[in-house]
């Protein structure tokens, strides 16, 4: 059976990383690009909040293309939705059978995203969907994954979280009700080394800044492009 080319959703952080990661440990799919919004106005990931040369450092890192959708800043939500569409009619157009995500068990987005691709001849495909976070979290650090935390929500986190490395030490440290994946946006990070990655990216903890009630922190990239 001919394998299905598809792209990924791509963060940039642990969990879209794990997911290229299952996705290429199965025959069904190959992932054939990484998706990524970018705001164009800061070079920076959507979100996330890390540069862009450290986005296309992941790519070059993991043998793929990145397909990124730059988004205007400010950014209205029809605005978006008419950028992706058209990023979805270009997939189409290229063969691609489908968009998989990095969600873990949040409903709505499921939901939001299933909706929007319906009718556009694209399949969404969710690798890590259902899996218990605090299970994921040990089978992603047990396989090797590393990541730094690049944006904190200080209503949810200590803004000390920061720029501080995603391991176990990091994880004991978390409240009781913050999820161990930070899925329902208490943190996000910057996947940097792990098995989907042909050799680590190396980066330094930068400058800490407070931005629209989040708290990022500029993770400054060591190595030039290949």
């Amino acid at each position: 059976m001919a394998t299905k080319k598809i792209l990924l959703s791509w963060s940039g952080g642990k969990d879209s990383a794990w997911a290229l990661h299952i996705l290429r440990s199965h025959d069904e799919f190959e992932v054939a690009g990484l998706l990524t919004t970018v705001n164009e106005a800061f070079h920076r990931v959507a979100i996330h909040g890390f540069r862009e040369e450290l986005l296309q450092q992941q790519a070059e890192r993991a043998g793929l293309p990145v397909w990124t959708v730059p988004l205007p800043f400010p950014c209205s939500n029809e605005i978006y939705e008419a950028l992706m569409a058209a990023t979805c009619e270009r997939a189409v157009h290229e063969g691609f059978y489908g968009i998989a995500f990095g969600d873990l068990f949040l409903e709505e987005i499921r939901s939001y995203r299933e909706t929007k691709l319906a009718g556009t001849g694209l399949t969404p495909i969710f690798p890590l969907w259902g899996i218990p976070t605090d299970e994921l979290a040990r089978q992603m650090l047990e396989g090797g994954l590393r990541a730094r935390l690049t944006c904190v929500d200080p209503r949810r986190v200590t803004k000390e979280l920061a720029g501080r490395e995603w391991d176990r030490a990091l994880l004991t440290e978390l409240p009781a009700d913050v999820d161990p994946c930070g899925e329902n946006g208490e943190f996000h990070s910057f996947a940097y080394a792990g098995p989907m990655f042909e050799k680590p990216i190396e980066v330094e903890a930068g400058e800490r800044v407070e931005r629209d009630g989040f708290v990022y922190c500029d993770l400054l990239p060591l190595q030039p492009l290949a």
